[in-house]
Parts: C-alpha cells; structure tokens; sequence
C-alpha cells in the first residue's frame, strides 16, 4: 500500500512537473507572438512615415503612389507628423520621435491668415501637441497648444454658446452657423487639458458652455440630431444616430467625466445612454447594431451602420457596459470580415454594402482592442491580428500605405491621412504591446488616440 501511494505520488508530481512546462512554454510562445506582431506594426509605421518624410516632408498628408503630398488648407499644419507623435512616443520610436521634432519646432506656425475648420484642428493638432508635452516634456509643445487655443477661441462667440466650425486664425474671424453636436462638443477633452495645463479656465469654460447648450436642447427622449444652428439654437436635421457629426460628442461625455471628474458630464451621459439603447440600438437577425431613428419621437428611419459607429464599442467597454460591447463586437467583426476589409457603411437589415470605400479607420480596431484589454478574452486578441493582417494585405504598397476606393474590387485610393498614424497603428501595436507601453487605466485617450493623463489634483 505504501509503495502505491508513492508511485501515485510520484505520478502526480510528474504531471504538475509537466504542466507547469506546457504552461511555461505557452506563455513563451505567447511572448514570441507578441514580440513578433509588435515589430510587424512598428514595421509598418515606419513604412508609412518613410513615404511621408520621402514625398511629403512638410505637409501633412502623403500620397505614396503619386509620390507627392497634400495640405488640407492653404498652408499645411503638419498633420502627419504632429499626429503621429504620440504613436513614436508609445512605440519607443526615438529616430522618428525626433524627426517629428525638428519638423514641428521649425515649420508649424499658426499666425496664418487661413481659415480651418475648429474640431479637426482641436482633436489632431491640439490635442497631438497637448499629449506630445505630457509624453515628452518639451514645454515647446504646450506654447504651441497654447496658441493655437487662443486663436480658435472667437468660434464660441455666438449666441448660444455654441462654436461655429470655421476660424480664421490670423483674424479671428469665424463662419458656418449650421454645425453638429461632434464639432461643438468632441474638443472639451482638448480645451479642459489646455486648461488643466495652463492653468487658464476659459477654454474649457467656453467649450462646456456649448456643449450644455447642445444637451439642454435634446429632445425629451433625449437624443440630439445631426445639424443645429449655433445662432438660432433650432435643430436642422432630426436625424439621431452614433455616426459621424454626432459620435464623438457622446464619447466625449464619458471620457470627460472620467478625465475631469465633472459630474455635470456625468449626468448629460446617462441620460443620453439610456436614449441610445432604446431608440438607436436595433437587435435584428443579422445582430446587434445603432441605426438612425427620428430625435423626437425615436421612430427607426434607417438601418444604416457604418466604420464611424464603430466608436461605440470602446465606449462602452469604458461605461463598463461589457454585455451591449460584447454583442456589437460581434457585428463589427461580421462587418469586418464581410470582404476582407470593413465598407465604411452597409444596411444592415441585408448586409448590402452602402459606401464602399475604406479608409484605413480605427474605430473598428479601437473597439476590438478595448474589449481585449478589459475582458483578455483570446477571441479578441485573434480579431485584433486578423484587422491588422487585412490592412497589410490589402492597403500596402511598395513604398506605403493608402486607403481603399472599393471592398469589392480592392482598388487602391492613393491617400494616407494622419490617422493612421495616430489612431489606426497605434491600437494594432496595443494589442501586442509591451504591459508599461501605454496602459488605459492610466489615461484618457481622445479621439485621435492621444493619451491624456491626469497630472493633477
């Protein structure tokens, strides 16, 4: 009997012995695939910020085929290379880090006489600036922030408090009165850390002014629409969804509730969430989606579901809405994978693509990301690889990147804009990342993926 129990015993040991090596070489292996996946992205940053510094050094986009590059207004504002910082910075990019450097330091300068439109320039190079200083501590970056902010300030002088979307920068004269809910409330991330900063109150003070006013006029179920005019408060377009012109200002809720603590934010949130799931969310036989409904009755006006919308995963994975997360995901990787490459819209009461086109967007990746980080589930790690081995396929060239004119067809679309930069690599290289590259549960990131951390009391 004795011999048994230490034959048994011996057994056992064996066994724990042998588990403990397959686990120890699972996690080796694990470690490899991450190491190796971590360099591929990196790989392909560098691959599209080569073709941006051969072709387009000093502009702000490239366009790899043509070998040339683009400026969005007359003068270029360095999108690319503001943009993209953060990514370097979060990828331990040093060469690159400080090729951006010199450009910003020696070219960007605001004292133009252009007019820009106020949102984009908040979210990709204010908000690029303010996290290039807290990443890397060159109080340089915040002069520039600081007077870029002073600058667009004149677009919250209209009657309500709500921004136009044009400023001239050098004039400070302002235009288009008919806006959306995103280019009036997707910058209090923006403004509220020029604030925080520089310890100046009034960009965030006139910023979260107009954003009250967007919400004190929502409708009683509690959406908003699409178009309003700043001036006469009177909405233009009922239309309520989650896509572009009203995304980001829900987003920006949430995350301003987080990163400020500002229970005002907090409040106009779970209102409009509640709003959201009963009225926009459409659980259909094809899965579960946000469609367009009419703001101020809630009935359904369209199936439509687009790259945009994808948005709406990574918040709710940060309302720690895992359930609604988890179900959408769903629906964005049957999008995903519908072609080879998600379609910027489809009805997905058919599954028929809308607008073809792909535009090497984040959102999708974003929200995959967010449930990997949060839930560590494998199933989103592997979609996570998939999304990146599509855009490798698909969207590289010989000497970069460019965007898709047609899933379909996969026909090329000569362009490469910042976001890919800041957004779009930056969440491919999260899931494969070192654990102290960038950790969510330490900042906020905004729109554009760059990170905010509260460095203050």
């Amino acid at each position: 009997m004795i011999q048994i129990k230490l034959v048994m015993k011996t057994l056992l040991l064996m066994v724990g012995f042998g588990l403990l090596i397959v686990t120890a070489q699972a996690r080796s292996s694990k470690q490899d695939e991450n190491e190796k996946y971590a360099e591929r992205v990196k790989t392909a940053f560098i691959k599209g910020w080569t073709a941006y510094m051969g072709y387009a050094k000093g502009q702000d986009a490239v366009n790899p085929i043509a070998k040339k590059g683009h400026n969005w207004y007359s003068h270029s504002l360095l999108m690319t290379p503001v943009d993209a910082f953060s990514t370097m910075h979060v990828m331990g990019l040093k060469k690159e880090m400080g090729e951006a450097k010199q450009l910003i330091f020696s070219q960007l300068n605001f004292d133009i006489d252009m007019e820009i439109q106020q949102f984009e320039i908040a979210i990709r190079i204010m908000g690029g600036l303010l996290s290039a200083y807290q990443l890397d501590g060159d109080p340089r970056f915040l002069q520039l922030a600081e007077d870029l902010g002073k600058r667009m300030l004149p677009v919250f002088e209209s009657k309500t408090g709500m921004p136009y979307r044009l400023v001239n920068l050098k004039t400070g004269a302002v235009s288009g009165e008919i806006t959306n809910p995103c280019e009036i409330g997707s910058m209090l991330l923006e403004y509220g850390m020029l604030s925080k900063l520089t310890g100046n109150p009034i960009y965030y003070e006139k910023c979260k002014r107009g954003v009250v006013a967007t919400f004190d006029r929502r409708s009683k179920i509690g959406l908003v629409g699409t178009e309003i005019n700043i001036n006469t408060g009177e909405w233009v377009n009922k239309s309520a969804h989650l896509s572009g012109r009203i995304d980001a200002y829900y987003e920006y809720l949430l995350k301003g509730w987080l990163l400020f603590g500002d229970k005002d934010l907090k409040r106009m949130w779970d209102i409009h969430k509640k709003a959201i799931a009963k009225y926009l969310a459409d659980d259909v036989s094809s899965g579960f989606w946000y469609g367009y409904a009419d703001m101020d009755t809630g009935v359904r006006t369209a199936t439509r579901f687009g790259a945009l919308d994808c948005f709406y995963g990574a918040v709710l994975c940060l309302d720690r809405n895992f359930k609604s997360a988890k179900k959408l995901q769903q629906s964005i990787y049957k999008m995903w994978t519908l072609k080879g490459l998600e379609p910027e819209t489809i009805d997905y009461s058919s599954m028929n693509i809308i607008d073809k086109y792909y535009m090497i967007r984040p959102e999708a990746i974003e929200s995959t990301y967010y449930l990997w980080h949060y839930t560590k589930d494998p199933q989103y790690f592997e979609q996570g690889k998939q999304m990146f081995e599509s855009i490798e396929k698909y969207c590289q060239v010989d000497n970069g990147y460019v965007q898709i004119r047609n899933v379909e067809t996969m026909e090329k679309w000569d362009t490469l804009e910042s976001f890919f930069f800041a957004e779009t690599m930056k969440y491919c290289y999260l899931f494969f990342a070192p654990k102290d590259a960038l950790d969510l549960d330490k900042c906020v990131l905004n729109t554009e993926a760059h990170p905010f951390f509260k460095t203050w009391k």
